[in-house]
């Protein structure tokens, strides 16, 4: 996860900076409210945390063949999802951002459960967004985050005790940078639909896929 950032990265960067001047203003406002609600809703809310319990007594494999299965059902309901938004034009389109992002929230929650992880506590949910960054944002960005959940325990000591300093505006661009393009042709008639799944579940796929190693970090240490 950890490397430098390439020309391709900056020169991404660039082209999503240009983007974001040319889109109108009720984009901007619709992806920014609905990720500074989703940052709350991680922070503060409890309608995400799951209340099937796991054995303490499961061994790594079994939790991550539980995470698997967890992976394929969220990537269905996001292809399905996309699908249906993508077929719709550009106000359902956007309508899937919000609902993309909740799909995302739970899945992290269920699989934070799987391994054995408390949500209630406020800085594991802080981990569960490190987890979002990790998976959605550039390389500069994704080093520093490695960095500071390979030394977890150290690192969260260090964090405030109130929820409210999180700075959600780097982590709403960062996440928007990254998918901003793919979501667009999803808003392109006749081939909404089919970007619209196959964007979803690439998506869920690659945060599966960053969560698992994530939290293998900390239980193998």
């Amino acid at each position: 996860m950890k490397k430098k950032p390439s020309i391709t990265n900056k020169a991404s960067k660039g082209i999503q900076n240009k983007l974001n001047s040319i889109l109108p203003d009720k984009y901007h406002e619709i992806l920014t409210s609905a990720i500074k609600n989703m940052v709350k809703v991680v922070l503060t809310g409890s309608q995400y945390i799951t209340k099937k319990s796991y054995p303490l007594t499961l061994s790594l494999e079994e939790r991550e063949k539980l995470v698997r299965e967890k992976i394929d059902f969220y990537k269905k309901t996001a292809m399905l999802e996309g699908a249906g938004t993508g077929a719709g034009g550009f106000l359902l389109a956007l309508a899937d951002f919000p609902l993309l992002l909740s799909i995302k929230i739970k899945f992290l929650y269920d699989v934070a459960a799987i391994y054995g992880f408390d949500i209630s506590d406020y800085k594991e949910r802080l981990y569960i967004l490190k987890i979002f960054q990790l998976a959605f944002s550039s390389q500069g960005v994704v080093n520093k985050i490695f960095s500071e959940i390979e030394n977890w325990e150290e690192y969260q000591r260090t964090l405030p005790s109130h929820i409210n300093l999180f700075d959600w505006r780097e982590f709403q661009q960062e996440y928007r940078d990254y998918i901003d393009l793919a979501k667009l042709l999803q808003i392109v008639p006749g081939i909404g639909a089919l970007v619209g799944a196959y964007t979803n579940s690439k998506l869920l796929n690659k945060l599966g896929v960053t969560a698992m190693n994530a939290y293998r970090m900390r239980v193998m240490k």
